[in-house]
């Protein structure tokens, strides 16, 4: 027995001992008599000798290894009038590596116990008088009793692995016994077994379908069509879940429609067939219908449900189902009636494999649009502006709405860069007058706010000012009533081409030519202006095909020099006389833009060397002196030249205030077969101070008289010499010799 931690009743462990001092962490030495730092010692418990089985430690030998043993207890209830007893169902659990043991009770739903672990894991010591031993793997066995701290723990079975463990360690088994059945809580599962109406059984397992199609959702694009008096159309999404068989509805709205956004159009559930079907009483809606069981007046009465099989006054709903959605069909949202108009891919699919459907033929989902109705506009009376007199009938409060259309116009149309978006032609003012006859004209349409600009080139001793002849304006169509109801039509860009008439403000003015800007403008955008489209302007030289034995003569006896080529003039009256007239100005011009010899440019040296002169004095640029230095250090060889790619470098270097193109025209003047250039003549022939040459005089383009006598008035021609071999192969698919 053992001795009771009371004074008098143990004996001083340090007797005989001298030396008392702490001993330090380092001091210790691991395998003698302490153990490193934060290492724990393994228990040395264990009821298994050295010598049987291996010499492996226990702790190491039994490690995850557990005696399970189901055992029960009788626990005496004096305070209830409805049981005396109670059966509490345990777990013992037995861990060999240190024979420690471990109790808990399985919980047991609303049983108002506590329950879980009643003995924590530890050495638990026999009852006495043998207390001061503990419990070993030899104590434990089937269908007996063992005590725990005064509590009778009846073990009336085990696990397998338990069952084969004591076998092999020489424990002789009891048969199992019985367990003995709670009374209360078999009462009690009886009373629950009435409450539920499960006889007769009636399924309703949904797991089947929730686990096959959960995540999937058939999508439909639905229009709602609400156009009542103050209503309209309305674009709606169908959401069916095939996991459960609901239907949701969101409603998209767009953009400053002015309704408040909400979560969903129809919250997620089952929609009926037939609704609204009206308000139901509780209980009238229901699964299964359920019998009240009468047993008359009994000492003890039973109290229990019964399910009805022929659901009498059951109240039957019909849902919407995946079968019944498709494309085109209309179905019934709580009185509203929604069309099917289209669905997606995922949707597609399912009903093409499930039901073999292949026809989704979509149905428009945007809203037909409303009739538009026409504004009245009162009398245009001539005071200020058309624009200005309409304002008013637009709306009671003079609020300036910005033009969105006009803005992305002149956005698109703005000038940028090296694009300018204006129309320029050369005009001759049509008149009576003797005077005015020989007046030039440029007139600018600027594509960006349809206004029109005309302007008089200056000529000295001509008897006119020149200069603005009509400011920038959107100028009017002929011929329109000035007091009318309605806005007025303005001059459109397509309306003007080579050889057009245009009426401006009364001033009629014929357009001779335009400049490279509109030529290539109106060619790039020849579905706006047909008479700049090569093919339409040949196609009138097609139907002469008859005459094409004949045109080929006449082209033959043309160029006599047999230079494949002829000059404009004769092009022109060739097929100005073939279709009779039927060939415009501007179509002329786009076939011989098309067909035209391209002309070398061949400009003299002293005319880029005067082009030069004139920026340098412009920036007074002297440095001609320090360029020649640099050269000359740059030439070790003392060769007197260099090559064109250090020239080129050096001029950059030093800022010289030439463009890139007259730069390079002029080191290609001075460079030679193997494009070395003497720096020394060519600085010397830039220096202006001592290379003086005579001022470069412009030519005008509109002083430039050619031989053009159709037009008999200042206009370039777009090319002198046109290939006309290549022009009847193309046209007539005829070849000369």
């Amino acid at each position: 027995m053992a001795l009771p931690l009371l004074p008098g009743y143990g004996f001083n462990r340090n007797v005989g001992k001298d030396k008392f001092h702490r001993m330090l962490v380092t001091e210790g030495k691991p395998g003698i008599d302490e153990l490193p730092l934060r290492q724990r010692s393994k228990p040395k418990y264990s009821v298994f000798p050295k010598e049987m089985g291996s010499g492996v430690p226990s702790w190491v030998a039994f490690d995850k290894q557990i005696l399970s043993f189901d055992a029960y207890v009788e626990d005496e209830v004096h305070d209830k009038r409805q049981e005396n007893y109670r059966i509490r169902y345990h777990k013992i659990l037995f861990y060999p590596e240190d024979d420690t043991i471990q109790v808990y009770e399985p919980p047991v739903k609303n049983s108002g116990l506590p329950q879980g672990t009643i003995i924590r894991r530890h050495r638990i010591p026999l009852p006495p008088p043998d207390d001061d031993q503990f419990y070993t793997v030899y104590c434990f066995n089937i269908s007996i009793d063992i005590v725990f701290y005064g509590r009778t723990f009846k073990i009336y079975d085990c696990d397998a692995f338990t069952k084969n463990f004591l076998k092999n360690i020489g424990v002789k088994l009891n048969p199992p016994s019985q367990c003995p059945e709670d009374p209360y809580m078999k009462t009690r599962r009886e009373v629950l077994e009435c409450m539920q109406p499960l006889r007769p059984y009636e399924s309703f397992d949904t797991l089947k379908q929730f686990l096959e199609y959960d995540g999937k959702v058939l999508r439909f694009f639905c229009l709602w069509d609400d156009s009542s008096l103050f209503g309209d159309c309305r674009q709606l999404i169908l959401d069916y879940f095939l996991s459960d068989d609901t239907i949701e509805i969101k409603e998209l709205l767009p953009r400053n429609s002015g309704r408040t956004p909400v979560s969903w159009f129809l919250r997620r559930g089952k929609l009926p067939k037939y609704g609204p079907p009206g308000v139901y009483q509780p209980g009238e809606v229901t699964d299964r219908v359920v019998l009240n069981v009468y047993t008359g007046f009994t000492l003890s009465p039973v109290r229990g449900y019964l399910l009805d099989k022929y659901k009498l006054g059951k109240l039957e709903q019909e849902f919407y189902k995946d079968s019944d959605l498709s494309v085109g069909t209309t179905i019934n949202v709580w009185g509203r009636k929604v069309l099917l108009c289209d669905c997606d891919e995922f949707t597609k699919t399912y009903y093409k494999t499930k039901y073999g459907i292949d026809n989704f033929t979509s149905i428009s989902c945007k809203a037909p649009s409303p009739p538009k109705i026409e504004g009245n506009f009162p009398r245009y009376t001539g005071f200020t502006s058309e624009v200005e007199s309409v304002r008013p009938s637009l709306g009671l409060v003079p609020i300036p709405r910005p033009n969105v259309e006009e803005f992305w116009k002149f956005m698109e149309n703005d000038s940028y860069g090296y694009m300018s978006n204006i129309l320029r032609f050369f005009a001759k003012l049509i008149t009576d007058k003797c005077a005015d006859e020989d007046r030039l004209f440029i007139i600018s349409y600027v594509l960006s706010n349809n206004t029109i600009s005309v302007f008089e080139p200056i000529e000295r001793n001509s008897g006119y000012t020149g200069g603005l002849f009509l400011k920038k304006m959107r100028i009017k169509r002929p011929r329109q009533e000035v007091i009318k109801s309605g806005l007025s039509e303005y001059i459109q860009p397509e309306e003007l081409y080579i050889g057009a008439k245009v009426n401006l403000n009364g001033y009629i003015f014929i357009l001779l030519n335009a400049d490279e800007y509109t030529l290539k403008f109106m060619e790039e955008n020849s579905d706006r202006y047909p008479f700049s489209n090569l093919e339409l302007a040949l196609q009138k030289l097609k139907d002469e095909k008859s005459k094409s034995t004949e045109i080929k003569q006449i082209f033959r006896a043309a160029d006599y020099n047999l230079t494949k080529t002829v000059d404009y003039n004769t092009f022109r009256e060739i097929l100005m006389n073939i279709t009779l007239g039927k060939l415009t100005d501007q179509e002329l011009i786009t076939i011989v833009r098309h067909y035209g010899v391209p002309e070398e440019p061949c400009t003299d040296v002293n005319i880029l060397i005067a082009m030069a002169h004139e920026q340098f004095k412009r920036t007074l640029f002297e440095n001609f002196d320090r360029l020649i230095s640099c050269c000359v250090y740059e030439d070790r060889e003392q060769k007197k030249v260099l090559p064109r790619k250090d020239i080129k470098r050096l001029c950059k270097s030093s800022s010289l205030p030439l463009s890139d193109d007259l730069l390079e025209a002029l080191l290609c003047k001075f460079e030679d077969s193997e494009k070395q250039i003497n720096y020394e003549s060519f600085f010397s022939a830039l220096n202006w101070r001592t290379n003086r040459l005579p001022e470069l005089i412009k030519a005008s383009p509109l002083k430039e008289r050619c031989e053009d006598v159709w037009i008999g008035m200042p206009s370039p021609i777009p090319s002198k010499y046109i290939n006309y071999l290549k022009f009847l192969k193309d046209v007539y698919g005829l070849q000369v010799e």
